[in-house]
């Protein structure tokens, strides 16, 4: 089959990919002519682990090819994927501007029927504004169908690959036909396909972030109830997860989420329940309990040097909002370090591969350094703080750690170490909800 994918982000670039690899040709459509370049050399723009490989092979093969002309990108495709940002808005709405203009564009250039297919995370409501601007742009036949994206940044080629689901929302048969046939070898194991309507489809991407969200946030409280009374949040994890009605995923208490997903899909679904007229008060206590989460660690700091941090140099180790990924928005990290900075330490921070992108948002001074290493990271450093589970983080010498701190002292963001080995090599250690 013939695919467009429009945008080359996280989204567009995966499930572009993704097709390709199951036969299909595939032409991906972006604006930025810097990254089609970078595309056409085979230079990934995004850390995804796995997607070089499949994107360079099916280059090569003949199957995907990239291009800044939208006309180009449409003409010979059956189904056109719109992958673009739909950032969040200051009143916590998603921004549909470039959706409605790629679907403008569109409906003026097509000249034979298509299938055009929302994949970007979009409101309730959004297939029907897309079909009314094809309606009223076009006599040519165009079926809109709602398919939103369940991948996991760090995980997301895999995602793809090999889904648990696929959500298709359509009132067309022939539409859901075509993407069935599309979506058939990637769920040859049995996995389902649901088909629902378009404003179902729509809301399902939605609640389901909102619900991993709230999972998160409210393990989080449970971890600051255990500091309070002396428990160890370790431990009530596992007592909980192993209930089925609850289970271990998502369980894993921390300094808060980020990333492009959690924050913007809460406040879209919270602003979208405003405008129908009803206030969702469990996320907007999401949403307060995750802005408050990511200033725990910070306290625990202030507390254990009576809030005399100035000139103390801290190692910081992980800046992306997760492992396996480059994306900081909405990371702890940054809220971590401008604290730190803010009271007058130094801090020296290291992450796999996230340093680039961080040092857009702040960057490097003499307050602030970088390192590619991260044992490099603790040279001159009184404490460590752990941001972000990296693998490579879990476990390091202990013996080198401990004699490179100054003051030898841990704040484990992400409870990646066990607290009595830490305190075995004579380190102060503090967790997230730990005893």
């Amino acid at each position: 089959m013939n695919v467009a994918i429009i945008g080359t982000g996280y989204v567009g670039l995966v499930t572009g990919a993704g097709f390709a690899e199951t036969g299909n040709n595939v032409i991906c459509m972006d604006i930025v002519q810097e990254k089609i370049d970078a595309l056409k050399n085979g230079i990934i723009p995004i850390y995804e682990p796995g997607l070089e490989e499949i994107v360079r092979f099916n280059m090569q093969e003949g199957r995907l090819v990239f291009t800044t002309n939208l006309q180009e990108a449409i003409k010979e495709a059956a189904v056109i994927f719109l992958a673009l940002p739909t950032p969040q808005g200051e009143d916590g709405a998603a921004d549909l501007s470039r959706v409605m203009l790629v679907a403008k564009q569109i409906a003026q250039s097509i000249t034979e029927p298509k299938v055009v297919v929302n994949k970007s995370t979009v409101p309730v409501g959004t297939a029907e504004k897309v079909k009314a601007i094809f309606k009223n742009e076009t006599k040519i036949s165009v079926e809109v169908v709602s398919n939103p994206e369940f991948l996991k940044e760090g995980a997301a080629v895999q995602d793809f690959l090999k889904p648990d689901r696929i959500v298709i929302g359509s009132s067309s048969s022939s539409a859901i036909e075509v993407m069935q046939e599309l979506y058939e070898p990637f769920v040859r194991t049995g996995n389902p396909i649901y088909i629902m309507d378009e404003k179902s489809a729509e809301i399902t991407k939605y609640a389901a972030n909102a619900m991993l969200a709230l999972r998160i946030s409210f393990m989080n409280e449970i971890a600051n109830i255990c500091d309070r009374v002396g428990a160890d949040v370790d431990s009530v994890r596992r007592g909980i997860g192993s209930d089925g009605r609850i289970g271990q995923q998502f369980l894993f208490p921390g300094v808060g989420f980020g990333g492009s997903c959690f924050p913007k899909d809460v406040s879209a679904i919270i602003k979208t329940a405003a405008e129908n007229g009803y206030e969702f008060k469990t996320l907007k206590a999401v949403q307060e309990v995750n802005y408050q989460q990511k200033k725990v660690l910070v306290e625990k700091i202030l507390a254990h040097y009576n809030g005399k941090i100035a000139g103390k140099t801290f190692a910081v180790w992980g800046l992306s909002f997760k492992p396996k990924t480059d994306d900081i928005r909405d990371a702890p990290s940054v809220e971590v370090i401008r604290a730190l900075l803010e009271h007058g330490a130094k801090v020296q921070a290291s992450d796999p591969v996230a340093i680039p992108g961080m040092m857009r948002v702040l960057p490097e001074s003499e307050s602030l350094q970088y390192r590619r290493k991260n044992m490099k990271a603790l040279d001159g450093a009184d404490a460590l703080i752990i941001v972000t589970e990296w693998n490579e983080f879990r476990n390091p010498d202990f013996n080198m750690l401990a004699a490179s701190l100054k003051d030898k002292v841990v704040f484990d963001g992400r409870n990646i170490y066990d607290p009595e080995k830490i305190r075995e090599h004579g380190l102060t250690y503090y967790g997230i909800g730990r005893r």
